[in-house]
């Protein structure tokens, strides 16, 4: 991915200098904002194999001020503007980049819902136009939700790209959604709540859509699609996964020339007289235009919910400012379950470790249990091999003392079979096998070169051997 030694430096710039390895390792802000500051931005680049305009969008997605085009060229005629400070992250900011796509986890920090929230007639900045102003997050979506698939049932449409504003709706129903999504993010906005696509590192997850109105539920086979990350809306720090949906009923359905047409909708044909009508009615899901909103916790272990929907004629657009109260409303709630949820998973977390530590004890002495009764029995073989060794060392002297009583051609005769006899046997020496038996002690030192992941060595044991 880089051609430089990952050891060397470059000075550039200013004349800092900063490490090649940086290539390979994650980004934080406040390198990219030196680096960035310290060479022209196709340097940059070309450090992590990207393009200049590539580390730009990157820069953008950190929240992090770069120089303006020409910036190099006034520096050397020291005309340059003053480099600007480094501005805290924003809620949803992303904190970390890397060119692989690693990214180490950060630690969570508690959301928190803004100090105080001024009054309303007073906190709303300029009302947006949604009629000729386009949220970022909406802006070339509907050809992307367009050249999708469509899923199986009702014909939600399923776009290929995953990164998206989180809507599920048809063909006839993504304009309205869109619409309503563009004007609810504004008006959001323009009461200072930033929204946003879920940044990665923090790991949110996004509630479960249940299209379908009434009682009746979803069976597995509406293959619905699902962004990669949640979008939310971040009230101080505190984020609010939102969902746009259209629904679906269940309604009554005529099987007519190869397709199902609803009965509210079929019209009989004119038929002769004696005409057999061989079509059949079943039950069919239908989109049914309305649209609803969900509005849910993305923290793990903070289970909190709300829904808007379209009925008795009343749209989603006209209910934006009772939503925007709502939510406003619902992060000290969110933010209190978050902080009891992370309190809940340090007592697990806790008790996990003490349960960890308590199989690792056993463990131990379970193991060292074995090793004294696999070293006392092998200490027992070596005692009963080694009185077979005496008794046949003292089997051969007593030969060799008979031996010496016979005449001298008998004599080297038998001395020379005994020699035959003792090679035959092998060498006798009772002291080896004492010297190869391991004690308790060695054989958990072994074991513990053999597991040294485990840290199993040092177990120290008790006294005998019972």
């Amino acid at each position: 991915m880089h051609n430089e030694n990952a050891g060397s430096q470059e000075s550039v710039g200013t004349g800092s200098s900063v490490p090649n390895s940086m290539a390979s390792e994650p980004l934080t802000r406040e390198a990219l904002y030196e680096l960035v500051w310290s060479e022209p931005m196709i340097k940059v680049g070309a450090r992590f194999n990207v393009s200049g305009s590539y580390m730009a969008r990157i820069c953008e997605l950190l929240n992090v001020p770069r120089p303006e085009r020409g910036y190099w060229a006034k520096l050397e005629v020291g005309t340059a503007p003053k480099k600007p400070e480094l501005p805290e992250p924003r809620p949803g900011d992303e904190i970390v980049w890397s060119r692989d796509g690693n990214l180490p986890r950060a630690p969570r920090r508690i959301p928190r819902p803004p100090e105080a929230l001024p009054a309303r007639k007073r906190r709303r900045r300029d009302p947006p136009d949604p009629l000729n102003q386009q949220h970022s997050l909406l802006v070339g979506a509907k050809p992307l939700f367009e050249k999708g698939r469509l899923s199986y049932e009702v014909g939600y449409l399923k776009p290929y790209k995953k990164l998206l504003v989180d809507i599920t709706a048809t063909k006839t129903g993504i304009d309205k959604a869109l619409a309503f999504a563009n004007q609810l993010f504004l008006e959001l906005e323009s009461y200072g709540h930033r929204v946003v696509i879920a940044p990665e590192s923090e790991q949110f997850r996004r509630n479960e859509v249940q299209v379908y109105e009434g009682t009746r539920r979803s069976h597995g086979r509406d293959d619905l699609w699902s962004p990669w990350r949640c979008t939310v809306v971040y009230i101080g720090t505190v984020a609010i996964g939102l969902t746009i949906f259209e629904t679906a009923e269940e309604a009554e359905a005529r099987y007519v020339n190869g397709k199902y047409v609803r009965v509210s909708e079929y019209v009989p044909p004119k038929r002769p007289r004696y005409y057999v009508d061989n079509s059949w009615t079943t039950k069919k899901d239908y989109p049914t235009g309305r649209l609803c909103l969900q509005a849910f916790s993305p923290y793990r272990r903070a289970n909190w919910a709300q829904v808007w929907r379209e009925a008795g004629g009343r749209d989603l657009a006209s209910q934006i400012p009772s939503i925007i109260k709502a939510l406003e409303g619902a992060v000290a709630e969110i933010a209190r379950l978050v902080e009891e949820g992370e309190r809940q998973a340090e007592i697990e977390r806790k008790e996990w470790e003490a349960k960890e530590e308590q199989w690792r004890r056993e463990a131990e002495a379970q193991r060292a249990a074995k090793a004294r009764k696999d070293s006392k029995e092998e200490l027992f073989r070596v005692i009963e091999k080694w009185g077979e060794t005496t008794n046949l060392e003292r089997f051969f002297m007593e030969a060799e003392s008979r031996a010496a009583s016979l005449p001298d051609g008998e004599r080297r005769a038998a001395l020379k079979r005994i020699q035959l006899a003792r090679g035959f046997v092998g060498k006798l020496d009772p002291l080896e096998y004492v010297l190869s038996w391991r004690t308790p002690e060695e054989r958990l030192g072994a074991r513990a070169g053999e597991e040294e992941d485990d840290g199993d060595a040092g177990v120290e044991l008790d006294g005998g051997w019972s």
